[in-house]
């Protein structure tokens, strides 16, 4: 007798929770994705609903406003993007609203001038665990965490080595700067030589226009 096949049963749909204050929208948004076979399992039109709901039902996905009543959308994220993973849905594109949302937890940033098949196509990839944002802000969102890895990388000078930088810069001489921070002459020398050596330099020139590009300097 031949063995019977395997039963395979369908994925479970996605199960989603909307959160926005104007009620218009957050209802055409739950008809744009609950008509793509997606359950939106409940909505919020406050911050504190929001995460009341997502505590609730732990949805896949929120797809949620930034500027809500109650607690903002970062703040949202901040506090359920470690069980939910997090669509910003905003009018906004501003950088600043971008980046403190992705800080917060957000996967994705959406503006709303999506169309509902971009809205569907960002929900299932940010469930799949991708980041989703619209053209033109994931290379702003890749520049900040380039921006924060080199910051985080360069080399960390001492509170004191980086005064008498500041003082270098201005076009202290050595013994100028000893006599402000009474310090010893040697002392000084040996703080400047300290910092050319961390920051892989090699003569106060350049020490000066590292300053001046990371706002040490005036």
């Amino acid at each position: 007798m031949c063995p019977a096949d395997p039963v395979t049963s369908a994925p479970s749909p996605l199960r989603l929770v909307v959160a926005d204050d104007h009620p218009i929208w957050r209802e055409a948004v739950e008809r744009d994705l609950a008509a793509a076979g997606l359950v939106v399992v409940g909505t919020a039109g406050d911050g504190e609903k929001a995460v009341r709901v997502c505590t609730a039902t732990r949805p896949d996905v929120l797809v949620c406003d930034l500027q809500m009543p109650g607690l903002s959308g970062v703040e949202v994220a901040r506090a359920v993007s470690a069980t939910t993973k997090v669509l910003v849905l905003s009018a906004s594109g501003e950088q600043q609203d971008v980046l403190e949302a992705v800080k917060a937890g957000a996967s994705g940033y959406l503006v709303k001038s999506a169309t509902a098949a971009e809205l569907v196509d960002a929900v299932r990839r940010t469930a799949a665990g991708d980041a989703v944002f619209t053209p033109g802000l994931a290379g702003l969102v890749l520049g900040e965490y380039r921006r924060t890895a080199d910051d985080e990388r360069a080399p960390k000078l001492t509170s004191r080595e980086t005064e008498v930088l500041r003082l270098v810069a201005k076009g202290l001489t050595a013994r100028q700067v000893a006599e402000r921070l009474v310090l010893s002459h040697r002392t000084v020398e040996n703080h400047v030589q300290n910092t050319l050596s961390k920051l892989q330099l090699h003569n106060r020139a350049q020490l000066v226009r590292y300053a001046v590009e990371k706002g040490l300097a005036d």
